[in-house]
Formats: C-alpha cells, sequence, structure tokens
C-alpha cells in the first residue's frame, strides 16, 4: 500500500514513557486509598480525564477537574524514564526528509503529549492531536480521523500505528492500512 501520511500514538508507539505514567497514576492511587493494580489496568490508552471520572465517581466535575490538573502538572513536570523507543526517531527523520507527512495522534493531554515528545527528542510533527482537540476520546476514532483531515490526506491513504483494534473498524470505507506498535 502506498501512504500519503502516517499517524502515530505517542506513548508505546514512538515514546516508552510506562515507568513515568506508572509512577505517576500508582502514586495517584495510593493517594485516593486505591489499589495502584487496580488503576494501571484501567488507565492505558484513555485520556486521563475518562480514568479519574470512573475512579471517582460521585465525586464533582470541579474536583474532577482540580484533580486532573494537579495529575496533569505531575505527568507533564516528573518525565524521568522517558525516552524515545528504538527505531522512532530515525523513522520519524525519514519521513521528514523524504517529505511524508506525519502526526501525532494521543489521548494525552497538549501539556503532557508536549513533554515527553520533547523529552524523548522526537523530531517535531507537523499535526499534533491530543485530548483537547476532540470530544471522544480513544478508543473512538475521531483523533485519527482528525490527523488525517489536518494532514490534508483522505482516509484511505494514511496509515497508522498504535493500539488501532477498535478504531480501526470505523475508518470510513476501511481503507486504513493499520500497524500496531
Amino acid at each position: 500500500m502506498r501512504c500519503k501520511g502516517f499517524l502515530f500514538d505517542l506513548d508505546g508507539t514512538l515514546v516508552d514513557s510506562l515507568p513515568a505514567v506508572e509512577r505517576a497514576w500508582s502514586n495517584w492511587a495510593r493517594r485516593h486509598g486505591l489499589a495502584p493494580e487496580e488503576v494501571l489496568a484501567f488507565i492505558h490508552g484513555k485520556q486521563a480525564i475518562t480514568s479519574l471520572r470512573h475512579f471517582m465517581a460521585g465525586k464533582s466535575e470541579a474536583d474532577i477537574a482540580a484533580e486532573f490538573t494537579r495529575l496533569e502538572h505531575i505527568e507533564a513536570t516528573e518525565t524521568e524514564g522517558i525516552t524515545a523507543l528504538p527505531g522512532a526517531i530515525a523513522l520519524l527523520s525519514h519521513l521528514n526528509k523524504a517529505g511524508i507527512p506525519w502526526a501525532i495522534v494521543t489521548s494525552g493531554s497538549m501539556p503532557v503529549a508536549r513533554a515527553r515528545h520533547k523529552i524523548a527528542g522526537l523530531p517535531a510533527p507537523e499535526v499534533f492531536v491530543t485530548a483537547e482537540r476532540v470530544k471522544r476520546g480513544k478508543p473512538e476514532p475521531d483523533a485519527y480521523l482528525l490527523g488525517a483531515q489536518l494532514l490534508g490526506a483522505c482516509a484511505a491513504g494514511v496509515c497508522g500505528g498504535g493500539r488501532c483494534s477498535r478504531w480501526r473498524a470505523f475508518w470510513p470505507g476501511g481503507g486504513l492500512s493499520c500497524h500496531c506498535g
């Protein structure tokens, strides 16, 4: 398949942020009297606000928003251990040199995604789609559809990488080449 552009998830596809993510969420779980294992089993691949709403059921939106702001600050500043995954920098640099458009599509917020992107030393993407830019976060396809649109590519000509088993099923026309990282 000839691709007109590429969409990449950030965490677990381009960067290894697992130690930092699990450290932040485990500490959050303990502060709230929850088992870290239960929280960690739920959070991956979801927007942080979705996870907070799940674990803070019954709390006000103001309380959840305040907790999100605290957690977002922690995740954006405590970046120890975050690295680019092997081959990520070389691949993105090659795409840039070849003039092939690519985007990062993540369920992370802009401050968290930018911090991880920077600390990993990745090249700058043409398009950065974060949680704030879509109404429905992953695993819904909205972020990937927006990424393809912003790249100026039709959905059938874009290849994606990430946790994509669900969103591939929603891609219009089924023309997405999905390579899960």
